[in-house]
């Protein structure tokens, strides 16, 4: 579940090494010592808060990796790698079936059909797929882009974000944060991954199964959304059939950082605070929780705001 919502794409067992010396050099050199914008500090401040994030997941791993060896280290790392990488395959091969469903509206046919099976029809060689895999601001109804892009001759790097990223698959140049990372693809895979595969069809319901239930998980994360965008990128719509940092027909641990560092960068806080507040798991805070109307809770809270109001004006 770690590598699901905070960071897909580690190397365990280097990630608790450097960790581990890291804790040591801060009591020295604290992170604050380094310029805020410079990109050392950024690196170190990530790695640093996901080694934290990882201690925080598993109670009682700070011990024993200070009480270990280095081969205690470098096992433990092995075996939260693996974890990791059977959590991701699974995703991937429910999500790679899934997504075929999602690329029209239901009761169309996708035309030619696609094969769950086959990757090598899909990507940008097939008309649907590659539409949806297009970079936003390039036309993928210009004759020369698409046989461009089929070909190989234009090159699309992780950071070029395809259009299905986008709400309505429509890109707007002079506004690039409008519908970014809010598509139906994007809701559908979160739910499908986080909630449960049958949540795609109606309101969100928890379940004791779904792993947002089983990992206390009660709201949106950043590396969540980098994650489910880099499975629906670089697996289920594209001709790749891995997703993983040696993936170089997708670039897509480009892809994965390049849209994690727009969601942890500091001047972009409003919007990704606004993009947070997306709605999908059911009863996420007790505050999005409605009172019934003459309930006993529902009196409760009137008696409590008549007696702060009467204390208030008693005050003045």
């Amino acid at each position: 579940h770690f590598g699901r919502t905070v960071f897909a794409l580690c190397n365990y067992p280097a990630l608790l090494t450097a960790g581990i010396l890291q804790l040591e050099e801060l009591q020295d050199s604290p992170l604050e010592d380094f310029p805020a914008d410079s990109a050392l500090a950024r690196v170190l401040q990530r790695e640093h808060r996901v080694f934290i994030e990882l201690l925080d997941s598993y109670p009682g791993l700070m011990d024993r990796l200070t009480n270990g060896e280095e081969e205690d280290i470098i096992y433990v790392g092995e075996m939260l790698g693996k974890g990791a990488s059977g959590a991701r395959g699974d995703d991937t091969k429910t999500l790679k079936a899934a997504v075929l469903e999602w690329l029209v509206p239901r009761g169309q046919a996708v035309i030619p059909p696609l094969s769950r099976n086959i990757k090598s029809d899909q990507g940008f060689n097939h008309e649907v797929t590659g539409a949806l895999l297009c970079p936003a601001g390039l036309d993928w109804l210009n004759a020369e882009t698409k046989q461009s892009l089929k070909s190989g001759e234009t090159a699309v790097r992780g950071d070029q974000w395809p259009i299905f990223l986008y709400s309505g698959y429509v890109y707007d140049s002079e506004d690039p944060w409008k519908g970014l990372l809010r598509s139906e693809i994007l809701v559908f895979g979160f739910k499908h991954v986080f909630t449960s595969p049958s949540s795609v069809d109606k309101e969100p319901k928890a379940t004791r199964s779904g792993n947002a239930y089983l990992h206390g998980m009660k709201s949106v994360t950043k590396g969540s959304l980098a994650y489910i965008a880099t499975q629906a990128h670089s697996v289920s719509l594209s001709s790749s059939s891995v997703f993983s940092r040696t993936d170089t027909v997708t670039d897509s641990e480009n892809f994965y950082h390049s849209i994690l560092d727009l969601l942890e960068d500091p001047d972009e806080s409003e919007e990704v605070c606004d993009l947070m507040m997306c709605r999908v798991f059911p009863n996420s805070s007790s505050s999005q929780r409605s009172v019934s109307k003459n309930s006993a809770l529902s009196k409760i809270r009137e008696r409590r705001a008549a007696l702060r109001e009467r204390t208030i004006a008693d005050v003045h």
